[in-house]
């Protein structure tokens, strides 16, 4: 009989490198939020996969760049010690944006962050997006700068690769049992996952700056008699302008909102779902520790 293998796999990358994609692709369910706007994934969400004999655990983190605000500076510090704590360290690059300032940045963080017994891998992502000998270009130039121990070319979106690379993974992994039961496809709670449906929602239906300017609470979670479930969420917002965007005309937009998250969460649960929304606003919620603590972060990292 083989040995159980299980380990932590951290995803590290710029935002929107495909992290949560791939992170999907892995676990073969929905775990984390992918929307096409930047720095989405705000907590470290772990999704589980099983490979043979062992366990990844999968940290998506979220993307590195260059923070500004208190919200910033903790997703970024979660984001290193993510990577610092991890058995192995997967770093994300999109093929057709190449060696950007943001690569760049997060290469000088390796060192800086990252204890060199961390085994770091490169994943160039989004391959179909660029010719070949581009990509063997890129790859030569990147290891130049960086000792990655392997390179993967895959697309997430699409699935190349990504089988090999999670055979590889299963592989490498400390020898250990199991640190989650076999069915488990995630370890953040259902209450904080339904947050982030709803958040991916409004994210997917506002523009430009607000989606960076709220956040999603589930403030009550009653499993029914018949099955069924109902989830009373919070939408904190820092203007009362925000909350009449957010609200729409007649109340359209949060109604819609409301649909598709309650669609995705029936899909999720495999059970109906009864899904009701308030909005809130709450100018400093940005400098509240307790909005961190629901996000899954730490307030003080973003001193």
């Amino acid at each position: 009989m083989t040995e159980q293998k299980c380990g932590f796999v951290a995803l590290i990358g710029e935002p929107n490198a495909g992290k949560s994609t791939l992170l999907n692709r892995m676990v073969g369910a929905k775990v984390s939020i992918v929307t096409h706007k930047v720095q989405t994934t705000r907590a470290r969400i772990r999704g589980i996969a099983i490979e043979g004999d062992s366990q990844i655990v999968f940290v998506d983190t979220p993307g590195l760049f260059r923070p500004k605000r208190r919200l910033d500076r903790a997703m970024v510090s979660a984001a290193w010690s993510g990577a610092a704590d991890a058995d192995l360290v997967l770093f994300l690059v999109e093929a057709h944006r190449g060696i950007s300032e943001g690569v760049k940045a997060i290469l000088e963080g390796l060192a800086e962050h990252v204890p060199s017994t961390v085994r770091v891998s490169l994943v160039i992502n989004k391959i179909d997006k660029v010719k070949s000998e581009n990509l063997l270009q890129l790859t030569n130039d990147l290891n130049n700068l960086y000792n990655f121990e392997n390179t993967f070319m895959i697309s997430a979106e699409k699935g190349y690769g990504v089988d090999t690379l999670r055979e590889w993974l299963a592989a490498e992994l400390p020898v250990g049992p199991w640190h989650y039961p076999e069915d488990q496809i995630a370890d953040a709670p259902l209450r904080h996952i339904a947050a982030e449906i709803t958040r991916e929602k409004l994210t997917l239906r506002l523009h430009q700056e607000l989606p960076y300017q709220l956040t999603v609470e589930t403030e009550n979670w009653e499993d029914r008699k018949d099955g069924s479930v109902r989830i009373d969420q919070m939408i904190y917002v820092m203007r009362d302008g925000h909350k009449g965007i957010l609200l729409g005309p007649k109340g359209a937009t949060i109604k819609g909102v409301s649909m598709d998250a309650r669609k995705e969460l029936s899909e999720f649960l495999g059970r109906k779902v009864h899904l009701f929304l308030q909005v809130k606003v709450r100018p400093n919620w940005l400098e509240e520790s307790e909005r961190y603590e629901e996000i899954g972060l730490n307030y003080k990292d973003g001193d």
